[in-house]
């Protein structure tokens, strides 16, 4: 098998996998979109599918027909390069295309995507193929979150999936893991593929510090609620408040006291809040919020690549106290690929590690994730520092 070959069935794997996503919904369930940062499962399956059109069939498959002229509008989502498109606030207006002719426009391209690489192998190809598994990749966690957000704002909070976990609870003791001062490398390093935002590989000065070896769990966060840390200005930003008072923000996202007794909704349905398990579903403010009540701080996005060889991560993004910006030497891509993330470079904080919503094969202790402070419907929790 050649590196080609197995770069083919990794696409071929992955577009399966988003299609297996979508495999629990109702045919209604393809169309919502309760707010503007979460998309419409048909929009996701469609704009996945418009990228590796876009960006590989048009300009390197000779003779290829476009599936249908109007998806290239219906489907871009910030590309600027690339042309006009709906409004990202308007997806859910899209009765139309229907979810079936999605479904054969995801069929058309993949398999123009198979016969293209059966004649034509290049460096420029291959480079462009693993990155639109990838940004397809980034859009199966992306589906599965917005998914749970239509759900869990459905007032009858259906279930999912009874087979989907969320978190796996771990028994071990909190400790602080010491770390020394000096300097770290810190960004990708290896010819395995990465984003163009963890490149620059650099170095930096840290001073020591301490960071906790597990996360914050739901019975720690109660803990926060019930001293009052959500009426608690001082432990706050200015800005963070604000969102509380105006938003009347009282408990993670999901959560709903029943009877005294602290539920939230999970993939799995309306449960309640297993105390051990890794709190999720908080804003960066949140996070701030609570490590400030608990005389800590949160790790910058370098003290955590530092140290992540000494805890466990991967089932929540963890909020960093780092600001989304370039690395040194960065340089953003030509044409319509350099949109993929350096124009996103200001106002959002960095998370590190991934999430249970997080597909294998991408992520690494490099991966940059970014959002705005006060995004909550991903799978986002803390680690403390000090």
């Amino acid at each position: 098998m050649t590196l080609t070959d197995s770069l083919v069935d990794f696409f071929l794997e992955t577009r399966i996998h988003t299609e297996n996503i979508c495999k629990p919904l109702e045919i209604e369930d393809y169309v919502v979109q309760p707010i503007i940062d979460v998309s419409p499962p048909k929009w996701h399956l469609g704009h996945t599918t418009w990228f590796f059109e876009e960006f590989i069939l048009k300009p390197h498959f000779k003779g290829y027909i476009i599936f249908d002229e109007d998806f290239s509008f219906v489907f871009n989502s910030y590309y600027e390069t690339v042309g006009k498109r709906v409004v990202r606030s308007d997806r859910g207006n899209l009765s139309r295309p229907s979810v079936e002719s999605v479904y054969s426009y995801r069929t058309h391209v993949t398999e123009a995507v198979k016969n293209l690489f059966t004649t034509t192998q290049t460096q420029e190809l291959y480079d462009l193929l693993e990155i639109g598994i990838h940004h397809e990749k980034q859009h199966q966690e992306l589906l599965l979150t917005d998914i749970k957000f239509i759900l869990g704002n459905n007032p009858l909070l259906p279930v999912y999936s009874n087979s989907f976990t969320e978190h796996s609870v771990k028994t071990e003791s909190q400790e602080w893991i010491s770390m020394d001062e000096g300097i770290y490398e810190i960004g990708h390093n290896s010819n395995a593929f990465c984003y163009d935002n963890e490149l620059g590989r650099h170095k930096v000065y840290l001073h020591p510090f301490k960071i906790s070896s597990n996360l914050i769990t739901n019975q720690e966060y109660i803990e926060f609620i019930e001293a009052g840390g959500y009426k608690k200005f001082d432990l706050w930003h200015a800005e963070g408040w604000d969102w509380v008072n105006q938003n009347q923000i009282s408990a993670p996202l999901y959560w709903h006291s029943i009877d005294g007794v602290w539920h939230n909704y999970t993939l799995n349905g309306l449960q309640k809040v297993t105390p051990e398990a890794p709190v999720t579903h908080i804003s960066y403010f949140e996070a701030f919020a609570f490590a400030q009540w608990k005389g800590c701080r949160l790790a910058t996005e370098f003290e955590w690549e530092a140290a992540q060889t000494n805890f466990s991560w991967g089932q929540r993004w963890e909020w960093t106290e780092s600001a989304y910006l370039p690395y040194p030497f960065y340089k953003k891509a030509d044409g319509a690929l350099g949109e993929y993330n350096g124009k996103f470079m200001v106002n959002q904080k960095v998370l590190r590690g991934g999430s249970v919503a997080t597909p294998i094969r991408h992520t690494r202790p490099s991966y940059r994730n970014f959002f705005q402070t006060s995004l909550r419907w991903q799978y986002t929790g803390l680690r403390l520092a000090k």
